[in-house]
């Protein structure tokens, strides 16, 4: 029996660990998507207790806990930060073949160098442990940065962000670890939405325009937003989608849809397809202007209990997969964007993993000689990111293309403990090789192998990126 999430957790073969260990174990992180708060960052944050670092915003702890049969108050309510954590706690003991169970307790073995098992019994011996750990000068925000040997990291932003705490932390030069802004701009792209209006008007205000009264008028006013952004050091963009569209529309028809939304007219489904199209054709060929790169996450139907996204809000554990994922609509918009020569970098990222073998086939037919794998897929994505759906999605991508040229894994995550996810994926990349090898599937040659294994962990993604990094 092998000891509990030790040295060789996760690393199965000879092989497995050599690579872990000598290659992936030191290389550094590049988290080029998260949704860490950057004020966060800009102030130094640090936390009084493990229930704010560890429990606050972390909507994957959040649905556990509830199907745990916990109370509300435990998990986003007015209960003590103590009486939250126990609960966790509490849950956590049992959750057997949950990515959680191991997340948790690399955070716990990598920031708090604790080693046990947290359950019920162990609960108040890791509160106190921990809080005494957090109240040292190395585990405030920035230093969890830094020892978690992080170079760079994208935070998610809508173009009305002012971007003033990326200004801050750009002009600190205590602190080295490159922040910088990545370009959300769903919100722009969200016409059903019951604020868009209001975000227009705050949308306007922030490009210095006039009222937005057409859809040209919209585009002018995003263009000016990414210029700035851009001036901040921006070069990746980001969409959340609840699933990819492409009904083209002339501008005349586009503009008319605007119109009668401006009106206050409620729109056809057909009519909204034709605008959201309209809109991703326009931000993908600026971001080909630009040099960006531009990330689809889509296959998400959000905010499914409306008794709680009432109570609660939105972002709070009540999301699940949309099946509805077709691949055709994904081909043609990309089709398009590359008849004109206007097909930026582009990673995909579907929430169905059926979708794996589609994504694979289709990021095939749009490969040039201008990046390596320009067109990737993305990590295995939120209910993905556990050792099935990793294994799954790698497979794939080397079933359908080059494994070696991708960009690996990524935190998704607002919390600051979360970049031991990049350790647990690079102990799977490595296993997954190192059973390919040592099954006779692929030459032992560490060289070669040690440079895949870095490439994914980190280069691969400074170079597709263009991160001014050394």
């Amino acid at each position: 029996m092998k000891n509990f999430m030790d040295r060789d957790f996760l690393l199965e073969t000879e092989t497995a660990r050599k690579l872990f260990h000598d290659y992936a174990e030191t290389t550094p992180v590049l988290d080029y998507h998260c949704h860490i708060n950057p004020r966060e960052i800009a102030e130094d944050r640090h936390f009084d207790n493990i229930t704010q670092v560890w429990l606050g915003g972390d909507h994957y702890k959040w649905r556990f806990m509830r199907s745990c049969g916990v109370e509300e108050k435990y998990i986003t309510g007015d209960a003590s930060d103590y009486d939250k954590f126990c609960k966790w706690a509490k849950c956590l003991g049992k959750a057997i073949g949950n990515p959680l169970f191991h997340w948790s307790h690399l955070e716990l073995q990598r920031y708090f160098d604790y080693h046990g098992v947290l359950n019920e019994k162990s609960a108040d011996e890791v509160w106190n442990l921990c809080n005494a750990k957090l109240q040292e000068p190395s585990m405030s925000a920035r230093k969890l940065i830094k020892q978690s040997n992080v170079t760079l990291l994208c935070t998610t932003d809508d173009p009305i962000d002012t971007l003033e705490w990326h200004r801050m932390i750009a002009e600190d030069s205590t602190f080295d670890v490159k922040v910088l802004p990545a370009w959300r701009p769903d919100r722009a792209m969200n016409i059903e939405k019951p604020d868009y209006l209001d975000y227009l008007d705050l949308l306007a205000q922030a490009a210095g325009t006039g009222d937005i009264t057409t859809f040209g008028q919209l585009c002018d006013a995003l263009r000016i937003r990414m210029e700035y952004f851009a001036s901040m050091g921006c070069n990746i963009s980001d969409h959340g989608l609840e699933y990819m569209m492409y009904t083209p529309a002339s501008a005349d028809e586009v503009e008319a849809i605007f119109l009668k939304r401006l009106n206050h007219m409620i729109l056809t489904r057909e009519e909204i397809l034709k605008f959201k199209t309209a809109f991703m054709l326009f931000v993908g060929r600026e971001y080909a202007r630009l040099n960006w790169a531009m990330q689809l996450h889509y296959g998400c139907k959000r905010d499914n209990n409306t008794a709680m996204y009432e109570k609660i809000g939105v972002d709070t554990g009540f999301d699940c997969i949309n099946t509805n994922t077709p691949s055709a609509p994904l081909a043609d918009y990309l089709n398009a964007l590359n008849y004109t020569g206007e097909l930026p970098r582009t990673i995909i990222y579907s929430l169905n993993p059926n979708d794996n073998q589609a994504i694979g086939t289709i990021i095939g037919c749009f490969q040039d000689d201008t990046a390596v794998a320009k067109i990737q897929q993305g990590s295995a994505w939120w209910f993905n990111d556990h050792r099935t759906g990793m294994e799954e999605q790698m497979t794939t991508l080397a079933s359908e293309g080059n494994l070696s040229g991708f960009i690996g894994m990524l935190t998704d995550s607002r919390s600051f403990l979360s970049y031991t996810r990049h350790e647990y994926f690079r102990r799977i990349l490595c296993n997954l090789l190192g059973k390919w090898v040592e099954n006779g599937e692929f030459p032992a040659d560490m060289d070669v192998l040690g440079e895949i294994v870095t490439d994914i962990s980190y280069h691969n993604a400074k170079r597709y990126f263009h991160f001014p990094l050394a």
